[in-house]
């Protein structure tokens, strides 16, 4: 039985403690503190970096089924006004980590208390929002170790109401990679702009080409989105910029798109360059692989939702990105989407999450542990 007070104050605590990527120390140490307090007969820790795996050995196995949940926050300044509103300033957990931490703490008790059939993995996986830690967690010796014949993870949904789940076979989530892109002229007085190069103005012209690429370079057939979401430049309204800076991501449904836009990035970068008579150097940061849901797998997690009675809803591929693509390319798999009925959207500032979601989603994912079978089954 879920102790759901218990839960909502361990997701309170969480949510007041978020960290970036690979700085999720204090994270870890909370995970650790109540993963050490639970019945020890059936459980095998190991630490990686700031994440965690747990395995649950269980009382017949054929084959080990993994969970995953993400652990770290944004570097966003909470505005929600909750009580348990973020302490660490200029950070929060605004995209849910908070919730998907708690129901695979919920979920790993009643498996230690109550031993599944088959092995499971708990997948503690920091830096999901960059730079990036499925990749690396997977590559560890830690996790080969452990190398799991089945893998599933979770997202909350904010426009879905509570007692709302949502998947898909096939292609689920969108392949990414982030954008940087730094320009360096010639600064100087705002009353002499012939003596300088301007970079305000150099970058502003290439936010504005950019968007071409998508509307004039890719097939129209094809999904793909160029997003420039913070620019910086100058230091003074009265001194031309000798630096600027954009910040940005690409977003396809096609992974043989990502190469093909990088490459007329790179073209407009040396137009400019020479239009503008500046350096540029851009940076393409993580790329993450699109999340491609195992159709044989959906179909089962189908049937267990149904059963729970719960609400099923077909969803639409989308452009989010998500580094657990790497994981179910690698491992079948599959995603879903839980519904927690906010009216602000993930990465929002307000964002805030029914914690109704937690017990059934904590319900759920222990019903799925237990009784997904393996492709071969």
């Amino acid at each position: 039985m879920l102790d759901v007070a218990n839960l909502i104050k361990i997701r309170r605590d969480l949510h007041q403690i978020p960290e970036l990527g690979f700085q999720e120390h204090k994270t870890q140490a909370y995970l650790l503190n109540f993963i050490q307090a639970l019945p020890q007969t059936h459980l095998s820790v190991k630490k990686w970096k700031t994440g965690i795996l747990v395995k649950v050995k269980g009382t017949n196995s054929s084959m080990l089924v993994a969970y995953r949940a993400d652990i770290d926050g944004l570097p966003i300044e909470e505005e929600t006004g909750l009580e348990f509103q973020s302490k660490h300033e200029g950070y929060m957990h605004a995209c849910g980590h908070d919730l998907h931490m708690t129901i695979a703490l919920a979920t790993l008790e009643a498996m230690a208390k109550q031993p599944p059939e088959n092995d499971v993995l708990f997948v503690f996986q920091p830096a999901e929002e960059g730079p990036g830690g499925a990749l690396p967690m997977m590559q560890s010796e830690e996790f080969k170790e452990w190398w799991p014949d089945l893998i599933f993870a979770l997202h909350i949904a904010p426009e879905l109401p509570v007692g709302t789940i949502s998947s898909k076979p096939g292609l689920l989530f969108a392949n990414t990679s982030e954008l940087f892109i730094d320009f360096k002229g010639k600064g100087g007085h705002a009353a002499y702009p012939h003596l300088t190069k301007d970079m305000v103005v150099a970058a502003s012209g290439f936010v504005g080409e950019l968007q071409t690429i998508v509307s004039r370079r890719v097939d129209p057939l094809e999904s793909a989105v160029i997003t420039i979401g913070k620019i910086t430049g100058g230091t003074v309204q009265n001194v031309i910029a000798e630096r600027a800076r954009l910040e940005g991501t690409i977003r396809t449904l096609s992974p043989d798109l990502i190469p093909i836009i990088k490459q007329e990035i790179d073209s407009l970068k040396r137009g400019f360059e020479e239009m503008y008579d500046c350096s540029i150097s851009i940076d393409f940061g993580a790329n993450y692989y699109q999340v491609f849901n195992q159709s044989d797998l959906v179909d089962q997690f189908k049937h267990i939702v149904e059963s729970s009675e719960l609400e099923w809803k077909e969803a639409p591929a989308a452009m989010t990105g998500e580094d657990f693509g790497y994981m179910v390319r690698d491992i079948p798999g599959f995603m879903f989407w839980l519904g927690v009925d906010s009216p602000y959207g993930l990465h929002h500032s307000k964002l805030t999450a029914k914690e109704e979601a937690i017990p059934i989603a904590a319900k759920l994912v222990e019903k799925t542990l237990r009784e997904m079978k393996s492709l071969n089954a």
